[in-house]
Order: C-alpha cells, then structure tokens, then sequence
C-alpha cells in the first residue's frame, strides 16, 4: 500500500481534488485575465488621449464599424462615472493573479472561490449589456472591448463550472453538473457563435460593400 501511494500521479491526485479542471483553469485565468488586461490598459491609453485630443484617432479606429473612437465618446464608454476600463484593469489584474497563485501551487478558501464568483458573473452581465449597446444603441464595435468581451466569457463559465462541481454534493445536482462538465465546449461554442451572428447581421449592410 505505501508504494502505490508514493507512485501515484501528483497530477492526477491534484485533479481529483480540485476537479477535472484543475489542470486548464489556471492557465485560462491567468492567460485570459492577461488579455483582458492589456485591452483595457490599452483602452485607459486611448480614451485619456481622446480626451487631451479630440482629434486624436484611436489606433484601434480601423472603419466605421470597427471603430474605438465613437464608443469611447458614449456615455455606456463611461457607465458608472468613469472609463469602463479602469474596472477592466482592476477585475482582469486579479484574475490573472489567481491564476498565477493557483499555478505556484496556492489553494483558496471556499468564501475566496464565492468572491469570484460574484465577481466573474458582474463581468459577465456588464459584458453582455455592452455587446448590446455596441450593437444596437452605438452602432460601433471597439477591437479591444471585443478582447475583453472573448475572454470574460470563457473566465465567467469555467469559473462557475468549477464552483458547480466543488458544490455539489447531492446526486441529483451531481448528476446535471457532470452533463455540463462533459459538454463543457458547446454552449461557449453556441455564445461565440451567437456573438459574430448577431454582429454579421446588424453591419451586413456594411460587411456586404466589402465583398
């Protein structure tokens, strides 16, 4: 008996107690949280030039739809009083420090994984109503927001899947939490899908002058 223990798989024994994404969420938080990151560094950059220059073009203004300079010049730009941003570089900075910790072999209390939760799911809902607005109120879509926007998502659901299956101790929730476990991939597949559909349809007239 002490031999199989000593020769069992670290990995393997570190995947049975944090879950099956125990291995891939560390590097999705810190990879992700590091994208999110330099968009909304790069985006605090660009608005607080917009604002010392009204004619400065944004280097992310590429067309009329694809244009950083009319959604930053939004009152959705700036929801709460200031540069949505600013929030960006605070939530993606932490995100990409648990991901860092969770690499380095830290572990989180449960209270901790529950403050993400909140977290990532504020972010998500924020998301969610800026595609909205960028869609159908602005009627322009910013590169960077755009990173922010593919990054969130995928942080938001494996976060929540990996809180779901830690939290999940009657069969019945068991049993639906591993169907979303084992299908993991095809509602993010179905959102990406769903996101560049919904901006194909809304700038087709424009899309269409390209072809």
């Amino acid at each position: 008996m002490p031999s199989t223990l000593h020769s069992a798989d670290p990995a393997a024994a570190l995947t049975r107690r944090s879950g099956p994404f125990a291995r891939s969420l560390p590097w999705l938080l810190l990879v992700g949280g590091l994208i999110g990151l330099t968009a909304a560094f790069v985006l605090t950059v660009e608005k607080f030039a917009l604002a010392l220059d009204p004619a400065y073009a944004p280097t992310c203004s590429i067309n009329p739809v694809l244009n950083c300079g009319s959604v930053m010049d939004t009152p959705q730009a700036s929801a709460f009083g200031f540069p949505n941003s600013l929030l960006g570089i605070a939530g993606f900075a932490v995100v990409a420090a648990v991901g860092a910790g969770l690499l380095a072999g830290a572990v989180f209390a449960q209270w901790f994984w529950g403050a993400m939760q909140v977290g990532v799911t504020a972010a998500a809902v924020f998301v969610h109503w800026l595609i909205a607005q960028s869609l159908y109120d602005i009627g322009a879509l910013c590169p960077y927001c755009m990173a922010v926007w593919a990054v969130t998502v995928p942080i938001f659901w494996y976060v929540t899947l990996r809180n779901l299956d830690r939290g999940a101790p009657s069969a019945g929730r068991r049993q639906w939490v591993g169907v979303l476990m084992r299908n993991h991939s095809i509602p993010l597949t179905v959102w990406y899908l769903t996101v560049i559909a919904l901006i194909a349809q809304r700038f087709w007239s424009y899309w269409s002058t390209l072809l």
